[in-house]
């Protein structure tokens, strides 16, 4: 069921709570991303999100992009023990061990592979067909091409990507359209 927002336009319902979550739920959410920085950005930031809410990632989306050098895979590649001890001192991001390693070790992985590889394997695993979810209770939380898609990249080196991770990057960067059928972005 979509939400009439503060404008009146009907939006999915977990769109309407906050001004941040209206603004990237109308020009970000489900839009194509085809770059492979863009990419890396989505999937960092769905990865420290991991048992979080996403209105925290997105209110300091900023303080990431400034300590993870714009998400630019060759700097963060070279992160060494002062880079990670700065990144765990930083309260502008959220400071864990695990998911600070994993941006490191996904860069390098990223690094590993030829320009526009990344963005050609993500996009490999977008379904020939997708519905329109008409409730919230449509949306999976995994599918098995988000099952899939963990599974190569973690052939590929890349860690802390799971199925959810993975369909959550699947529907934030428009591999997958999860609007709900009666959404205004849709």
């Amino acid at each position: 069921m979509t939400v009439v927002g503060p404008d009146g336009q009907p939006r999915c319902g977990w769109a309407t709570s906050a001004p941040e979550y209206v603004e990237y739920h109308d020009t970000e959410w489900g839009k194509e991303i085809r770059t492979d920085v863009a990419l890396f950005e989505r999937m960092t930031l769905e990865g420290f999100q991991s048992g979080l809410s996403w209105i925290t990632i997105l209110r300091k989306r900023e303080n990431f992009r400034a300590a993870f050098a714009q998400f630019d895979p060759e700097t963060i590649a070279k992160y060494d023990d002062a880079d990670f001890e700065r990144l765990m001192a930083d309260p502008g991001i959220v400071r864990n061990r695990l998911k600070i390693n994993a941006t490191i070790s996904n860069a390098r992985a990223l690094l590993d592979l030829a320009e526009g590889e990344f963005t050609d394997l993500l996009w490999s695993f977008r379904p020939a067909k997708h519905a329109a979810p008409k409730t919230p209770a449509d949306v999976p939380a995994t599918t098995p091409e988000s099952v899939a898609m963990s599974k190569a990249l973690k052939k590929k080196g890349f860690v802390f990507v799971g199925p959810t991770t993975a369909y959550a990057l699947m529907q934030a960067t428009g591999i997958v359209n999860d609007h709900l059928k009666t959404c205004i972005a849709r």
